[in-house]
């Protein structure tokens, strides 16, 4: 028991890993006064932005770091690559040193990839500690990153609200204490045991309660670090959201009451990962019975389920009218060279020459990517709409809704008894609020507009983020999903250069042409005016309704073979 509460303090240690290493979410916080301090256009802006993102294409070193390195060496040196990266970019804002832009374009680089090898330490932790529960305790700890932006507003606005600069000092010294706090936990990993069923169910429940009590620390960070800008004020909440980080320690003492959970544990059933579908144990028996029964569903038939309680029996229904009608006027298109199972190992030779594989590639690239450049971007779009001030909440929006839209990702399963959906449909769902988004801050430059359009596109992109990883081993297999998403994830320093340079152009090129609504500052043009965004968000509408008809594609390609695992695994659980 001691072990099992150990691992329950790993947990929480990555939880705070992730809750404030997510540093490249408050670039906006900062990007204006780095604009003004180095005196660079909007398009040098947004190669900065571009070189943190690209440090994700170095992510796989930290992989072969750790074939050599012990975990916690591996995670201090994803500290001191931020401390010097972030550090730096604070000394050059407080104009204490003054490099050439090359050498701020690499520091950026380097605390960009810092934010990787936490990820990859995290990652490798709750997949260690939680064989079982893995896809539970992924789902969750990656939410904690989208807080980031909100913990450090509040932190900064419990500082010094007036200090933009602040926000790198922070990004450069919180990653190293947290790590310290983290270290203990870490070095203590117990050597656990095989769990049995009772064990995995009980832990099961305490993911449920975590889960809980993340929506409430994210209604916490929504509602009421944005609500002031009080010094005073923003130090009490700031440590009330200390305190929910450290509220899940509790769970170890929880651990020893088993009968308790075991009480409560009969009016709740968790059935099912929120994170990744395609179980092991399970994959294996729908191979098995698709080599067994290949007439299980011919290509042209799309198999549609429907839990339907009957005593203690449960039958799934399946039909063929819906996907035939789906297929009247796509058919080809929809049935080419799909895939037939879920889990099928794809080697990269493989995957580059799937059509699915690109039709996500390129949702992913329209939708979750584009929502990561806005919100790089939210500082020079609020000023321009003339609302600086309003920075912060922006910030906090996006942030605290990117949170809700990763744990919106593990509802799926939560709900598959009842009511079970294609995940790729679900993707589809997730990043129809971006165009809308997008369409709605091109009609209207309001602060309501802003604001709500901030909101949907936070949670758009926070669903597509954390689902992405469990996508990609269903489509493309478990084992292979290393390889496979860090080739997906490419599109993001590429969608980065791309929208970035779109709307970094638009910027200049109004700010220079405009007679109105420019402000020169120490030889910077400040572009002030609705059109100053106005054409990047048509623009972005357009593209990631381009994403969504390539996710709907995807999920018409996909839903048959999802449908077909979903009998499988109910098959073998009534045989």
């Amino acid at each position: 028991m001691a072990g099992q509460s150990r691992k329950w303090a790993i947990l929480v240690a990555t939880i705070w890993l992730q809750a404030f290493t997510g540093t490249n979410f408050d670039f906006s916080a900062y990007s204006s006064e780095m604009k003004v301090m180095l005196g660079i256009s909007q398009v040098q802006l947004n190669y900065l932005a571009v070189a943190s993102d690209l440090g994700k294409a170095f992510g796989w070193s930290s992989g072969l770091a750790l074939m050599y390195l012990p975990l916690w060496v591996v995670m201090f040196i994803a500290a001191f690559m931020g401390f010097l990266g972030y550090g730096l970019q604070w000394l050059v804002l407080r104009g204490i040193f003054s490099p050439p832009y090359f050498v701020v374009f690499f520091l950026c680089l380097l605390a960009g990839c810092s934010i990787c090898w936490f990820n990859t330490v995290c990652f490798v932790l709750c997949i260690k500690n939680f064989p079982a529960n893995r896809s539970l305790a992924l789902s969750l700890t990656v939410g904690f990153n989208g807080v980031s932006a909100a913990l450090y507003t509040l932190a900064a606005n419990s500082i010094d609200p007036s200090s933009d600069s602040l926000y790198l000092l922070l990004n450069a010294l919180i990653p190293l204490l947290t790590s310290l706090a983290a270290l203990i936990p870490i070095l203590r990993q117990p050597e656990l045991d095989p769990l049995p069923s009772e064990a995995i169910q009980r832990d099961s429940l305490i993911f449920f309660f975590l889960n809980i009590l993340a929506v409430l620390t994210g209604l916490y960070l929504l509602f009421l670090s944005s609500s002031t800008n009080e010094m005073s004020s923003a130090r009490i909440l700031f440590g009330g959201a200390i305190f929910l980080l450290i509220l899940p320690l509790c769970i170890p003492g929880v651990v020893y009451a088993r009968e308790w959970f075991k009480e409560i544990h009969t009016h709740f059933q968790i059935d099912g990962s929120g994170f990744i579908l395609v179980e092991d144990d399970d994959l294996e028996v729908h191979r098995e019975m698709s080599i067994r029964g290949g007439d299980y569903a011919s290509d042209t038939m799309t198999l549609l389920g429907n839990w339907k309680e009957k005593g203690d029996e449960s039958t799934y229904s399946f039909t063929e009218s819906t996907a035939a009608k789906s297929e009247v006027c796509c058919g080809p298109v929809i049935r080419k060279d799909r895939l037939l199972i879920l889990g099928e190992e794809h080697p990269a030779s493989v995957l580059v020459r799937r059509v699915d594989f690109w039709l996500y590639y390129i949702a992913y690239f329209c939708g979750g990517t584009i929502g990561l450049v806005y919100s790089n971007n939210l500082g020079q779009i609020a000023q321009s709409l003339g609302q600086s001030s309003s920075t912060t909440t922006l910030i906090t929006l996006y942030s605290s809704f990117s949170f809700f839209g990763r744990l919106l990702s593990a509802t799926p399963d939560y709900i598959r008894a009842k009511f079970y959906f294609a995940r790729t449909g679900w993707l589809a769902i997730a990043l129809t609020p971006t165009p809308i988004a997008f369409f709605l801050l091109t009609g209207s430059g309001s602060a309501l507009a802003l604001q709500t359009g901030t909101s949907l596109i936070g949670l758009s992109s926070g669903f597509i983020f954390a689902a992405a990883v469990s996508i990609t081993s269903e489509l493309f297999g478990p084992s292979s999903v290393g390889v496979n998403h860090n080739i997906l994830i490419t599109n993001i320093p590429i969608g980065s250069l791309v929208y970035g340079l779109l709307a970094a152009v638009v910027y200049d090129s109004d700010a220079v042409n405009s007679s109105q609504g420019i402000s020169m500052v120490t030889d910077t043009l400040i572009c002030m005016g609705r059109h100053c965004y106005f054409w990047t968000f048509f623009w972005w509408g357009c593209l990631s309704v381009f994403g969504l008809f390539s996710c709907v594609l995807l999920f018409l390609r996909t839903r048959h073979a999802y449908d077909r695992f979903e009998r499988d695994r109910i098959s073998s659980q009534l045989d």
